[in-house]
């Protein structure tokens, strides 16, 4: 009997289309913002039907290395770290709303995620970062009254901090993790004047973060997520 290993599987021809725009794209042979060759080009090229460039393509652009807009040729896209997490970003709303343990999970990540963020910022910032920092959090202060606009605010300032370490992947991750949590935020809710503390903690942070007091910004930032986590809880 023939091990297993040894099988043939039989693959599907947009799979091996697939396979080869990818290397295309993965060797630099088309890149960002070049067009795709035309369907009827890719089918005489690899000697297939329409439906499996089509199904093909589909996959390329689900997986986010194309763009596909109705009348034009699709498009090889700019990959970034942004674009890596909105890949998964419905996985996770899925995972988040499905399994009792992984809102918690996702908490306790930010928040070891986070204290070192604020280690990071307090080490590199600059005078520049500083004044992002404030510039955002007048602008959070100005949207008291406004939920949805506070809460964004809330989010910048917290993805502007990972920003500080000129790493794109960390701010990434920071957007990533606020954008799940973000429907869980109860206070949405029940606003009830919990924002002024938040105002003050952010004030205290950016503070230690200037005089480049890491351990002080890292023990005010665990303060901080330690007190508004209970403010995200799954319904019911």
């Amino acid at each position: 009997m023939a091990d297993i290993s040894d099988t043939i599987v039989r693959r599907k021809l947009s799979h091996e289309v697939f396979d080869r725009l990818k290397a295309l794209i993965a060797s630099g042979e088309l890149g960002p913002g070049d067009a795709l060759p035309s369907e009827r080009d890719l089918m005489e090229r690899f000697g297939v039907g329409r439906p499996a460039i089509r199904e093909a393509m589909q996959a390329l652009a689900n997986i986010g290395l194309i763009a596909i807009t109705h009348g034009e040729r699709a498009r090889v896209q700019q990959l970034s770290a942004r674009s890596l997490f909105q890949q998964v970003d419905l996985t996770a709303q899925i995972l988040l709303s499905a399994s009792p343990d992984s809102l918690e999970h996702l908490k306790q990540a930010r928040r070891f995620f986070e204290r070192g963020m604020a280690r990071e910022a307090a080490q590199r910032a600059e005078a520049a970062d500083i004044a992002a920092l404030r510039g955002i959090l007048d602008q959070q202060a100005k949207a008291v009254s406004e939920p949805k606009q506070f809460i964004a605010y809330d989010m910048r300032f917290h993805t502007q901090i990972a920003a500080i370490s000129g790493n794109p992947i960390f701010e990434a991750v920071s957007e990533a993790m606020l954008s799940w949590l973000r429907q869980y935020y109860t206070e949405m809710l029940t606003w009830s004047g919990r924002e002024n503390v938040t105002l003050v903690e952010h004030e205290a942070i950016i503070d230690h973060i200037a005089r480049h007091d890491a351990d002080g910004a890292e023990a005010l930032m665990v303060k901080h997520l330690d007190r508004s986590s209970a403010l995200y809880t799954r319904p019911g």
